[in-house]
């Protein structure tokens, strides 16, 4: 067994232990420490994601306990590139954290990040359908503490309702694998594949009923339109570099889908075949112009980039639809992009609110570094509308190719290109009124106490940036990796002999 893959999930949990027990009264230490963290699951991400294009398919025994009766986790193409994504992230908003001081303005901030990348990276990797709601419930844990994170009637506010929402998806996810356990018999991933295609489709009935109960959970976490509500305010509450990290968060919902629907719930299986398909596909397209349309209508940044957020998933979801393997293509690029591009929008959001005292969308002073934070708004909108010549460009051609064998694909293009002009105005309108109508700064009637640290978190958001344009300029070896993500996605029976052995 490669020992390496359960590096992401055992590192963050033993860090977490060490800051809350050992350097609870030292910052300085925490923030070394928990950057040290950071770099070193950088690195074991990228050596992942290279032993991954190989095209192997990896499984980690937990105990030396052989599946289905032991606790696995895979490492394939997708999980590899997921993992590799969320690295990268945690260590730019890390960074941005404590260059900007936000790790200090409450307690336990570096404990329950690395709580939190313990959750998102066992999602990832896990090859088990009980311990995907395990690290559902971590994650999301780990989420309540920094969404509160620095306190205020808002934030708590928001809180409270992420918290019971999250809560009532929590016990559907309980109810769904209660009801697969009851007809499969296991919770192993590839286990209940084989099993499920054993059952006679008229005898399918409650395994529907597993399967959307299932469905409805991701569709929670992914904020699919209409159980999106909890999204905006809690995004636009929450601190801005939380908001940041929890821009992959949504993304790890869009992932379960896609992981379960083709392994599991594929369109090969009789029983369950066309089960979603349509329902995700019109519940996206809704998603897709409610994100839209509610960028015009924000009256904030931090809203703005909470419903840039939805459109986005919505966007995503409408080409993971298609369940095919031009679409899953499509749709993995689109993954990377819009993350990258969600997480730059808050932290500019953040950047506004320290040098404004507030993000709304009013004509005010000049800031501190006005025309460097112009120009990271005008790359983070013009990426996240999906104009060119960035990744989010590339990302929705991609789709819009790729969609072309559905049978809805003119409703598809005309929602796509009209929600992407919708986006452009919304930007454009935002833009304006923020960055260039400034007031003079006599008429300025509030201003923060103090000017904002500069370096760290100025490094960081150009390093997002920079990640989105990179993503531009390598778009064919990029799209190379993930079309042969996408075979192996669709080709379940190398996962299942992988996990299963020879059983």
């Amino acid at each position: 067994m490669n020992h390496w893959i359960v590096v992401p999930v055992v590192l963050p949990a033993v860090l977490a232990a060490i800051l809350t027990l050992s350097m609870r009264q030292t910052p300085t230490l925490q923030r070394t420490v928990s950057l040290a963290g950071v770099a070193a699951l950088l690195a074991v991400a990228v050596g992942l994601t290279v032993e991954a294009a190989s095209g192997a398919i990896s499984v980690y025994e937990l105990g030396n306990w052989p599946a289905p009766f032991g606790i696995v986790l895979v490492l394939d193409r997708l999980s590899a590139l997921m993992v590799l994504l969320t690295a990268v992230l945690a260590a730019l908003v890390l960074l941005y954290a404590i260059g900007s001081g936000w790790d200090q303005r409450g307690q336990h901030f570096h404990p329950l990040y690395q709580f939190q990348l313990m959750g998102i990276f066992g999602a990832f990797l896990t090859g088990d359908a009980f311990n995907l709601f395990v690290f559902f419930e971590v994650l999301l844990i780990a989420s309540y503490g920094l969404m509160i994170h620095a306190g205020g009637r808002r934030r708590l506010k928001a809180g409270v309702q992420y918290v019971i929402y999250n809560l009532l998806g929590s016990t559907l996810f309980l109810f769904a694998l209660g009801t697969l356990y009851a007809v499969t018999g296991t919770l192993n991933m590839a286990d209940m594949a084989e099993r499920a295609a054993e059952i006679p489709a008229g005898d399918g009935a409650l395994l529907r009923v597993g399967a959307m109960l299932l469905f409805l959970v991701f569709a929670i976490k992914a904020a699919v339109l209409p159980l999106h509500f909890w999204l905006p305010e809690t995004y636009a509450a929450a601190p801005a570099p939380v908001a940041a990290l929890f821009a992959i968060m949504t993304k790890v919902g869009a992932y379960a889908i896609l992981r379960m629907y083709t392994l599991v719930f594929g369109p090969e299986l009789g029983v369950t075949a066309n089960l979603v398909d349509q329902l995700l596909l019109y519940a996206a397209l809704i998603t897709l112009a409610v994100g839209m349309i509610g960028i015009l209508g924000s009256k904030g940044l931090g809203r703005l980039a909470a419903f840039a957020t939805i459109g986005s998933l919505g966007t995503l979801l409408i080409a993971i639809s298609g369940f095919r393997e031009e679409t899953t293509a499509a749709a993995i690029y689109y993954m990377l992009h819009s993350t990258l591009a969600g997480a730059l929008l808050f932290l500019i959001v953040d950047m506004v609110r320290e040098r404004r005292g507030a993000d709304t969308l009013v004509p005010g002073s000049r800031m501190a570094q006005h025309g460097l934070i112009t120009a990271l708004f005008f790359g983070a909108a013009i990426a996240t509308a999906g104009m060119p010549p960035l990744s989010g460009f590339i990302g929705k051609l991609l789709i819009l190719d790729a969609v072309r064998g559905m049978d809805a694909v003119w409703l598809i293009w005309a929602v796509v290109l009209g929600m992407s002009a919708v986006a452009v105005l919304g930007f454009a309108q935002a833009g304006s009124a923020v960055f260039w109508k400034p007031l003079p700064d006599a008429e300025t009637t509030k201003a923060p106490a103090q000017a904002p640290p500069v370096a760290l978190p100025m490094v960081a958001a150009c390093a997002m940036l920079g990640a989105i344009i990179l993503l531009a300029v390598l778009a064919g070896p990029v799209m190379r990796y993930v079309e042969a993500t996408a075979t192996q996605l669709h080709t379940p029976g190398d996962y299942i002999a992988a996990v299963l052995g020879t059983r």
